[in-house]
């Protein structure tokens, strides 16, 4: 084994795969289109169905503002993925960037950040569908699933008692996701496509309904919460960007992923930010910010405005089953994105090797998916989403960081690195994103910082007892060995 200093920063080399390797490699069967919904599926219902409810009572009226930097931020970031996906299109996405340009420690932390990323967002998501799933069930059905059944015993950040015992809805709803991704990822595709496409029509409902009840007092004081509320907002906000890094974990699942993935990127990034700050304002014209900080806007808040502008609860309704079946769209696609960056991971022996082992059947990493699933249900299932929305903001912004870093090391390590997508107007973009990142970072309260320092502390010490005399770079024998299984000459 290497000695620790040279271990710890070493690269690991960009090689293309010449064979394939049976039994650890993914089917290819994802277009543009659909690599373009998973974007938008990971990330349109996240930000908008409950997060108004976190955001606006931090911002006022000037969350408008605070979407509008989280999107530049995520805008820049997403050129940068572009860039490293397009040249480098794997499935670890920001780990795995992390591992060619800067070395294996910062791979391990970028490891943490991205597995802390994910699992608290499927999670989170999980918990904030359970609340329109009951919704949906006292419209149509008359009842809702009692508290014991439908909230954590865990208090939130208020302290007050919930009476409950375990979030079943949450549970459930990861169990589903699992299943289907064990079925295959080309199944998992067609259904979220037919769900974001859903979601993006009942988001458009709830615009037009939203500007019918215009009222312009709403906006009044505008920035009466100062700059501090507007980047405390847009740190809330901003994890549900989570589906820009999402889109890169697919890329040895992609058809022609040198032109597809940045193509994909780009589009979702585009579609969700001019969702987000359209329904952020169709939200607070027909409700004052009052409205927001209620428990009936955390639990089915766009729900609940349409019922309030209509007075009909048929409006209400609608939202509520679009909200179900969107939110299944980003619990879905954030899971699969934690599934293959773990897939990765293992590849280069930091994790066991059985998290690699895909089924001749399906052409999935079935122990790999049930693993995670079962983690995630139990954080689900017992975890406030309170304590889960600034953490997952919080890896998001690291790893948004850290790939723009990336960018620029690979340009100076590798001059000669196909890149079919460049970042333009190099190396501002970059450098803005980081500044960006940094500037959205300094909003997130001192516990966020504990829980994550505590995380990736935890992460060094695995790292140090089994990941650095694992790792496949320890002993491989030919390039063959660590090779990416890009298969270009297959694309067409």
């Amino acid at each position: 084994m290497a000695a620790l200093g040279e271990q710890l920063f070493r690269r690991k080399p960009i090689v293309i795969q010449l064979k394939h390797h049976k039994g650890e490699e993914l089917a290819r069967n994802i277009g543009t289109f659909q690599l373009m919904m998973f974007g938008v599926g990971a990330t349109v219902g996240t930000g908008i169905f409950f997060v108004l409810s976190e955001s606006i009572p931090e911002a006022g009226p000037a969350v408008i503002i605070s979407f509008i930097v989280a999107a530049i931020c995520a805008g820049l970031s997403a050129l940068c993925y572009a860039e490293l996906a397009s040249a480098i299109p794997v499935s670890g996405s920001t780990y795995s960037y992390t591992y060619h340009a800067l070395g294996e420690i910062w791979a391990v932390i970028i490891a943490g950040c991205v597995l802390l990323e994910y699992g608290v967002a499927v999670s989170a998501v999980a918990v904030g569908w359970s609340g329109y799933f009951n919704e949906l069930l006292e419209n149509t059905l008359g009842f809702r699933l009692p508290d014991a059944l439908s909230v954590s015993f865990i208090p939130g950040s208020d302290g007050a008692a919930t009476g409950g015992i375990i979030n079943l809805p949450a549970v459930v709803l990861v169990g589903l996701c699992c299943l289907l991704l064990i079925r295959g990822v080309a199944e998992s595709a067609t259904v979220n496509t037919i769900m974001v496409l859903i979601k993006l029509g009942v988001l458009a409902l709830f615009i037009v309904l939203g500007f019918t009840a215009f009222n312009a007092d709403h906006f009044e004081d505008f920035f009466a919460f100062g700059a501090a509320g507007i980047s405390a907002a847009a740190a809330t906000i901003f994890f549900s960007f989570i589906g820009l890094d999402a889109v890169a974990t697919a890329g040895e699942e992609v058809r022609n992923p040198q032109k597809a993935l940045p193509r994909a990127i780009i589009g979702a990034l585009i579609i969700v930010s001019t969702v987000y700050i359209l329904v952020a304002i169709a939200g607070l014209a027909a409700e004052p910010v009052e409205f927001f900080s209620t428990e009936e806007a955390g639990q089915a808040g766009l729900a609940q405005i349409l019922e309030n502008i209509t007075g009909n609860p048929i409006w209400g309704t609608i939202l509520a089953a679009g909200a179900v079946v969107s939110i299944f769209s980003v619990t879905l696609v954030t899971l699969y994105g934690q599934t293959r960056i773990l897939f990765s991971i293992s590849r280069d022996g930091l994790v066991p090797r059985r998290f690699l082992k895909v089924n001749a059947k399906t052409m999935t990493p079935i122990y790999n998916t049930i693993v995670v699933s079962a983690i995630v249900a139990v954080i689900a299932g017992f975890v406030p989403s309170d304590y889960l929305w600034d953490t997952v903001s919080i890896g998001t912004l690291v790893a948004f960081s850290v790939v723009a870093l990336a960018v620029m090391v690979l340009r100076r390590t590798k001059p000669d690195l196909e890149r079919p997508f460049r970042v333009p107007l190099y190396p501002v973009v970059p450098i803005l994103t980081i500044a960006a990142c940094v500037y959205i970072l300094s909003g997130l309260a001192a516990v966020t910082w504990v829980i994550f320092g505590s995380w990736i502390a935890i992460v060094l010490l695995y790292y140090w007892f089994y990941g650095r005399r694992h790792a496949t770079l320890n002993d491989y024998t030919s390039p063959e060995q660590i090779a990416e299984p890009i298969h270009p000459e297959e694309e067409t």
